[in-house]
Parts: structure tokens; sequence; C-alpha cells
């Protein structure tokens, strides 16, 4: 008994041979529907479909990479997925990426510079038409290579260092120096400043902005009354107990990121509550009492940005690298407008 063209392939991965036995047509014309040419009838297309649909044959792209150099995919490496921010900015590059015909693959670095690394890498081995980075590191010339082999590369949320390449940023500093205005505008004087690592380079911009507002106030700044380090809820607790109680308490906090804030808000203290503004929104932050003034970055301005600027990149774009800026929004709810002094 001879074995049909999808008993035959049992096993195995139904090839472009099968779909064309099956359906009765010639090797070219499965090619053309497969890889959407034209010069294929309607009723011929019709037949290819329903062999393709009755095998489960899928391209091979390998083959596709082999014929046009391309892979129809890209990578995103985060610094952590699951934070909202990063999972927002997941999602715009996803919905371009997707707008564009191209799968997504993303990956965390955990700010482990060497994983960073390593995944980039990884990403590229397997050959991704472009890279988009959260840099974790404070070196990226290991990029080089990759990048004058044809793979673009964009930074997002902070620039690449020692290596000339496109960056999509938020204006870090033009929103701290806005939220450090608002609670100076709000009668404080002694404003504390809790944020993370000063190496971080958002978290310098931000206390960059913050003394910049401080100055531009007339208001010296007592570095008693900053205080960088981890994101961890023990460090942020005790810095936060530090600087509003006892004599010389602050009267204002500026938190310089979700994590810093989120940990913040557990350790405010019961009475003399100190005003409030957090640098990045919170989910559910409008129903707080008192509802939290926030600093908010765009997270999906910025990834459909530096999607974009990757795939002009691949569309042969050949500017200059540019530092692009996505502007921030001051959003007063209540936490940031309370006067020195009061709950």
């Amino acid at each position: 008994m001879t074995s049909s063209p999808a008993s035959s392939s049992r096993g195995a991965r139904p090839t472009m041979k099968d779909v064309a036995a099956a359906a009765g047509v010639g090797l070219k014309t499965v090619s053309r529907v497969v890889n959407g040419e034209s010069g294929v009838t309607p009723e011929m297309a019709a037949r290819v479909r329903v062999a393709i649909e009755a095998l489960g044959f899928r391209r091979n792209d390998s083959a596709r990479l082999l014929r046009t150099g391309r892979t129809a995919s890209v990578a995103l490496l985060l610094e952590d997925i699951s934070d909202p921010f990063s999972s927002a900015l997941s999602r715009a590059v996803e919905q371009v990426a997707a707008a564009e015909g191209c799968l997504l693959f993303t990956g965390s670095s955990a700010e482990d510079p060497d994983r960073e690394r390593e995944l980039a890498l990884a990403f590229c081995a397997r050959r991704v038409d472009g890279l988009i980075v959260v840099p974790a590191g404070d070196d990226h010339r290991y990029l080089l290579p990759e990048i004058e082999s044809g793979t673009p590369v964009v930074f997002l949320d902070r620039p690449g260092a020692g290596i000339d390449a496109d960056a999509v940023l938020s204006d870090n500093a033009g929103g701290a120096r806005a939220g450090t205005a608002h609670l100076i505008a709000h009668g404080h004087r002694r404003i504390g400043f809790v944020g993370d690592l000063p190496t971080i380079h958002t978290a310098a911009e931000r206390a960059r902005g913050y003394r910049e507002a401080m100055a531009a106030a007339g208001l010296p700044v007592d570095e008693r009354w900053i205080d960088c380090g981890p994101t961890d809820r023990a460090r942020v607790a005790a810095a936060v107990q530090r600087l509003t109680t006892g004599p010389d308490a602050v009267t204002a906090l500026f938190t310089a990121n979700n994590r810093v804030t989120l940990a913040a808000l557990h350790h405010l203290p019961a009475d003399r509550r100190p005003a409030l503004v957090g640098f990045d929104d919170l989910e559910l932050a409008d129903l707080l009492t008192p509802a939290l003034t926030v600093v908010a970055q765009d997270p999906v301005a910025l990834g459909a940005l530096a999607a974009r600027r990757l795939f002009d990149r691949l569309a042969g774009e050949s500017t200059a690298p540019a530092r692009l800026e996505i502007p921030t929004l001051l959003i007063p709810r209540g936490s940031g407008e309370t006067p020195p002094g009061g709950r």
C-alpha cells in the first residue's frame, strides 16, 4: 500500500515537498504561497493553505535566514521583567515589533553587568536582527563587534557606556527638578532625597535635578538630607526614619523611584507625616490617603520610541546616533501638597 505524503512524513516535520504533494502543485507554488509572493491563482493558493493546515507545516525560518540574512526577530534586555515599569516597556516594544512582523525575545539582567553581557551576546549569537538594552553595566564596548557587523543597538532608559549608540531616555533631571520645586512651592525648605545607587545613570540624574531645584530656590542642601543606596526595604526604612525624626527632621521627602517610594510608604511616621513626592507612578496611588503625588514617566512612549528607532536603523537609517528624551509629568494628588508641619 502506498503511503500518503502525510503518513510518509509521520515522525518528522512536514516539508514544502510534502505540502506540494498533498496539494498537487509544484514546489515553487508552495514557496510563493508561504512567502506571500504573487503569481499564484486564488484557487491554487487555497489548495496549498488547506494542505498546510492538514499537515501542520511551519515555515523553516533558518532557511529564510540563509536566503535574506534576517530572522524577523529582535531582542529586549530589561533590568527586571517583573517590575511594572519594565513590563510596560516590554509591551510597548512588542506592539511595535508585531506591527513590523517581528518576534520579540526578552530577558532580565537583574542589574547584573555580567548577566547583561551574557544575555546580550546570547541574543546576538541567535542572530536577532536588532537589540534594545536597558543597561546594567558601565562598559558596553563588548557590543561594538555586533554593531560593526550590522546589528543595530538602541539603549533604553539609560545610555550605554563607552559606546556611541542611540539612547531613549526619560527627562530624569527635569522630572526631579519639577518634583522638588513643587515641594518648595508648598513651603518646604528642608527636603530629604532618598534615591537608588548613585552609580546608576537615572539615580544620578534625579539627584542632580533635586540639587538644581534647591539651588534655583536659593536653598542650601545639607548632605545629611541625601540618602542613596540599594532599594531594599530595610535600607529605605532606615533612611526614612533617620530623615524624619529628631530635631533636624526634614519636612518633605522626594523618593527617586517606585521601589524606594513603596518602601518609604511603609515607614513614614504617623505623626508629623512629611510631604512626599515620588518619581514613577504607582498602581492605586490615587487611592492612598493622602493620594500620592508623583513625577510620572511614560514607559509606553519610551518603549515605542526605542522600538521605532531600532526599526528605522534596520530600514537603513544612517544618521548619527542620538539621545532622545521623553518628558515626565508632575501629577499632584495630595501627598506633595501638605505644608510643613501638616498631617
